[in-house]
């Protein structure tokens, strides 16, 4: 397949997801927009890495390529590492995305999330924002195949963020979107303390308090069909505890200007 050129990087975090890496690379690769992937795995012990690593040899050289780590290390720390890797690549990446690979996120939602960071203009007049964030709350609860427990322990953890920050986002958990690449430049990545469910709310609330202007994109989340849920009870009580920690950075921490 000949390399296309991007200004955009897809980071993906993996940990057993045979079952849907490649049919996730393939569905990206097959849009008519170009994006590139960086794949981010904690050594999976059931080949993900191994199959990555086949797809650039053979047919996505120089538009796909994998970081691997030597364990499950968290989410945060994973999309960090990409961050750091999206912002020294040569290729100066304008747009990276957060994106999980079992296809709870929508392919087809990517372009949307890159035109609401894109330049505003008369044909993009949603366009001009520095954080696009994929919502499942924006607009009602765009959720389908979710078990109940789970929709009302996700939609009230995001109630409970507004609530306690005065944060004004729908879906602050959320881990499907797009920055633009001022906004992963400013914040001070190797301050960003949390891992799990935190992470996605500390880094929309810090983008939040620098001054980034943020949109919510409406989008449906699906279950995922195959592999094993990555969930943990931990990083829900690390959310929990954290967004007070948040909330008390925000009266007292001197965040970067823009």
């Amino acid at each position: 397949m000949p390399m296309r050129s991007s200004d955009s990087i897809i980071i993906i975090p993996t940990y057993n997801e045979k079952e849907n890496i490649e049919k996730i690379i393939r569905a990206i690769f097959s849009l008519e927009q170009s994006f590139h992937i960086l794949v981010i795995d904690d050594a999976s012990p059931d080949g993900t890495a191994d199959i990555v690593k086949r797809l650039m040899a053979s047919e996505f050289q120089g538009q796909l390529f994998i970081e691997e780590r030597s364990g499950k290390l968290g989410l945060g720390t994973a999309y960090i590492k990409g961050f750091k890797w999206a912002l020294a690549h040569p290729n100066n990446y304008q747009y990276v995305f957060e994106m999980d690979a079992d296809f709870r996120h929508n392919p087809q939602d990517l372009p949307r999330l890159y035109a609401a960071c894109a330049p505003q203009t008369e044909a993009n007049p949603e366009g001009g924002n520095d954080l696009a964030i994929g919502s499942r709350y924006v607009s009602g609860v765009n959720v389908v195949n979710w078990p109940m427990g789970r929709v009302l322990m996700s939609y009230f953890a995001s109630q409970y963020v507004r609530i306690v920050t005065g944060f004004d986002i729908h879906d602050t958990t959320a881990g499907f979107k797009c920055y633009r690449r001022k906004v992963l430049e400013t914040i001070e990545l190797d301050k960003v303390r949390f891992k799990g469910y935190a992470f996605q709310i500390e880094m929309k609330y810090t983008a939040y308090k620098i001054g980034f202007k943020i949109k919510e994109v409406p989008v449906i989340f699906i279950n995922r069909r195959e592999g094993t849920s990555k969930m943990s009870g931990g990083i829900f009580g690390e959310a929990f505890f954290g967004v007070m920690r948040l909330r008390l950075d925000g009266w007292l921490r001197k965040y970067p200007k823009i």
